[in-house]
């Protein structure tokens, strides 16, 4: 009978697990800033993407009625309702409203402060518009059609998200 002088388990080593911990360390340390500057990143196009669609819906309504604008008082209905060549809105589509909607609703804004990432606020006076509290949303001129992030944020860059 042959008997095995060397009797090992067949178990790690605590310097093996110690070294694998310490690989698996290194990885994670490597992956997870990079994992975050993604999301980051994600919320920029989202940003970019949503100002991109209300904006052309903002302009195909000017194209369509004259060049004037979607108006304070009516907007949300202006972009999500058929219109006329007044701006006047119904829910259903007839021969008097045979424009729009341009929307299903508005997007969300995904940068700033998210109380209330659908609001639109109004800035008749100035363009760009001033934002005047960091409340999250939107903020839009009726005078000149540009509508912009409601936030004083800044993107990783630095760049404000209210200028994009």
């Amino acid at each position: 009978m042959k008997t095995n002088s060397r009797s090992r388990s067949a178990a790690f080593s605590l310097v093996e697990l110690v070294v694998v911990i310490v690989i698996i360390g290194i990885i994670a340390a490597m992956a997870i800033p990079r994992l975050s500057r993604g999301t980051a990143g994600a919320g920029d196009s989202a940003l970019a993407g949503n100002l991109a669609i209300i904006r052309n819906a903002i302009n195909l309504y000017s194209a369509e009625h004259s060049s004037s604008y979607p108006t304070q008082a009516g907007f949300l209905g202006q972009l999500t309702q058929y219109s006329d060549a007044s701006g006047g809105v119904v829910a259903t589509k007839d021969a008097a409203h045979p424009y729009g909607p341009y929307l299903m609703a508005i997007p969300p804004c995904p940068v700033g402060d998210q109380t209330n990432p659908t609001t639109v606020a109004f800035d008749a006076v100035n363009s760009p518009p001033t934002v005047a509290a960091d409340n999250g949303g939107w903020i839009y001129n009726p005078n000149t059609g540009v509508f912009i992030a409601n936030t004083n944020v800044t993107d990783q860059n630095g760049k404000a998200y209210n200028t994009y």
